[in-house]
């Protein structure tokens, strides 16, 4: 494991100063090559992609939301429609995304976030003992078990999994 101060030299400053309020030690791995996608991410790690947890913004009717994924998986929009009661969801585009996380698409972290949104959490990324989020770019990654991210993350347990073919 790294400390809170290896953390800080790994991980965007934004994130590494949440880990320090959280007082959380993480592993935080850097990547010389960019990990934008959960299958690079998961690669780059030695890992398989349901392992890696996506952090995606959708707008619910305009408003930022956030959505945690396991990195297999595709959200349906429908189910985090119904979910919010939401007129209309859509994919925020990489504005919103920065303009609400701080972040660039590709390394938005699960917390740590510039302004406060609502999060659901799939219930699929608790299937696994230990998974992988981005640390703020799309070099970095830090590992945590899923419960204690969900709960950093003040996520909803939900179900918005697109069904399997």
């Amino acid at each position: 494991m790294t400390t809170a101060d290896d953390a800080t030299a790994l991980a965007h400053p934004q994130f590494a100063a949440a880990l320090r309020e959280l007082d959380l030690d993480v592993e935080i791995r850097r990547f010389p090559d960019e990990t934008r996608t959960a299958q690079q991410a998961a690669d780059a790690i030695g890992c398989r992609a349901a392992e890696i947890v996506k952090s995606l913004i959708f707008a619910a009717d305009g408003v930022p939301v956030l959505v945690l994924m396991d990195g297999a998986s595709r959200v349906d929009v429908e189910r985090v429609r119904e979910e919010l009661g939401a007129g209309k969801v859509t994919r925020a585009d990489a504005k919103v995304v920065r303009e609400t996380t701080g972040y660039a698409i590709g390394g938005v972290p699960p917390f740590g976030h510039r302004t406060r949104t609502r999060v659901l959490a799939d219930r699929g990324i608790l299937e696994h003992d230990v998974v992988w989020a981005a640390a703020g770019t799309p070099h970095t990654v830090f590992a945590l078990d899923p419960e204690t991210l969900v709960a950093h993350a003040g996520g909803t347990l939900v179900d918005v999994r697109e069904p399997s073919a």
